[in-house]
């Protein structure tokens, strides 16, 4: 395989044998991140797809970060921006009750596959998940969270308990049920 250099060059020259080659290489890791995002693999799938569209239509890369990290910094922009159209984000409730305290975990317990974690994590509810991605997986702060979605500071940390109180709680009733069967 050419090196990057080589493929940013045919990218930005519009060759269609260097696109296909990116989209190979990348797809299929950043279809996860959009998966994160949207919990729905359909809608992952046409964020996907619209945020290739627009690297390949405009691409912009300038070599500030690495091309995986852009690529990524694309999809998850493009994934935000479908949150907002299907207004999945608009739902932000604040958790002003206490919460119980997340539960512990055992060794046993905290030993879960990273897809199956993906899986509970594309479960949570969409203003949990957004918060949670943002802040654990793109390592924004709630300032920043904030500001990117439109929300105070205090509802950003309010979704993030919420989305590793429902996860722990997730856990413990998945490993319960492994240990039954």
């Amino acid at each position: 395989m050419e090196n990057e250099i080589d493929l940013i060059k045919g990218c930005r020259a519009g060759d269609e044998a260097a696109r296909q080659r990116l989209y190979t290489l990348y797809a299929k890791r950043m279809l996860a991140i959009c998966y994160r995002y949207t919990g729905d693999i359909d809608a992952a799938n046409d964020v996907l797809h619209d945020a290739f569209i627009k690297i390949f239509t405009k691409f912009s890369f300038r070599g500030e970060s690495s091309l995986f990290t852009w690529i990524s910094k694309v999809m998850v922009s493009q994934a935000l921006d479908y949150l907002r159209r299907e207004k999945r984000n608009s739902q932000w409730l604040l958790y002003e009750e206490q919460l119980p305290d997340i539960p512990e975990f055992s060794q046993s317990e905290s030993d879960l596959s990273e897809e199956q974690l993906m899986l509970f994590v594309a479960e949570l509810p969409a203003g949990c998940r957004t918060v949670f991605n943002l802040y654990v997986f793109e390592e924004k702060s709630h300032k920043e969270i904030a500001a990117l979605l439109g929300i105070k500071e205090h509802s950003s940390t309010s979704q993030l308990y919420r989305a590793k109180y429902l996860l722990a709680k997730r856990i413990k009733v998945f490993k319960r049920n492994e240990e039954r069967k």
